[in-house]
């Protein structure tokens, strides 16, 4: 039994510490805020990969996270498994619907695409609700004996110190405490507005004009923007109104969201995900980068790791 430290408690993190507790570790989460606090509680969270590299790996990492879905939908707990449409041109990545059961995946007929979408896929995908699901995890974290500190973590030095062994998923956070400079705020801004009869859907083909609809139990979440090293944290009006436009422009929708808030979130978005020891540090494990796809692969690097540690 090794006794492990996770830094971070958003998705990676959560997810990441559960599995490590699954193996018989003694798992501590330092954080610099609780889990209703970091980007993992801001985002839509359907099971999409998006703008995560490299293909192959984040592929493979989406498959094992998505049978953990299948086995994590329980009452209340925010995982359920709806249509999802999903665009895609000659540069689209793909590969990701090979990796989903058989049955769970078809090409959408015409009637079916939403206005200004040219072809798409329909699959039956996870959404893991975040007001329901990261509460959820958490708890279960505690409750398989895990310890949570709040406490801000500045290097990798200080790092390496906290315990035997230390996993880093500090998302953006990563790039003060590592230095790293491939590491990039992807702003993205959606709008929380009440349940509409629409489509979930996303249509990421545009680069700069990223589209998407998510229907969730309660509400329901439109965006979006892609707007890649930009560090604003500020809702921008000039952003909602772009987002509304292009929700009534492509037809999704014939009548304004009635919005209930406003949201913005920095992805941490990288050349590829980290995932490795650290050079410096044997003993310090990162696992950070996910760009727009944390909730999507999540629980697959979560296992890997666990197999690895």
């Amino acid at each position: 039994m090794k006794s492990v430290t996770v830094l971070g408690c958003g998705i990676i993190g959560l997810t990441t510490a559960i599995k490590l507790q699954e193996k018989g570790h003694r798992v501590t989460i330092v954080a610099k805020e609780n889990y209703n606090k970091t980007l993992s509680s801001k985002v839509g969270a359907i099971w999409f990969p998006f703008e995560i590299h490299p293909k192959v790996k984040a592929n493979k990492w989406a498959s094992l996270a998505y049978k953990e879905y299948q086995l994590d939908e329980k009452e209340n707990n925010g995982v359920t498994f709806i249509p999802f449409i999903t665009a895609y041109n000659s540069e689209s990545n793909t590969d990701w619907i090979q990796q989903l059961p058989k049955g769970a995946v078809k090409e959408a007929l015409p009637s079916e695409i939403p206005k200004g979408i040219e072809s798409a896929h329909i699959s039956i995908v996870p959404l893991a609700e975040p007001p329901l699901y990261l509460p959820y995890l958490f708890q279960r974290f505690i409750d398989n004996g895990g310890v949570f500190k709040q406490q801000s973590i500045f290097s990798l030095e200080e790092a390496s110190t906290l315990n035997e062994w230390i996993v880093n998923c500090t998302g953006l956070g990563a790039k003060e405490i590592c230095k790293d400079e491939d590491l990039q705020p992807m702003r993205g801004q959606i709008l929380r507005c009440n349940k509409m009869n629409i489509p979930s859907c996303a249509d990421s083909t545009k680069k700069g004009a990223l589209s998407y609809v998510i229907n969730r139990s309660e509400d329901c979440v439109i965006g979006g923007t892609d707007y890649e090293n930009d560090w604003n944290i500020n809702v921008e009006v000039s952003d909602t109104n772009l987002i509304v436009n292009r929700l009534l422009a492509n037809g999704i929708s014939q009548e304004k969201p009635d919005i209930i808030e406003e949201i913005v979130g920095l992805r941490p978005k990288r050349s590829a995900v980290r995932f490795e020891f650290d050079d410096d540090y044997s003993n310090v494990f990162h696992n950070y980068g996910h760009g727009g796809a944390g909730f999507t692969v999540a629980w697959g690097c979560a296992i890997e790791l666990a197999e690895l540690l």
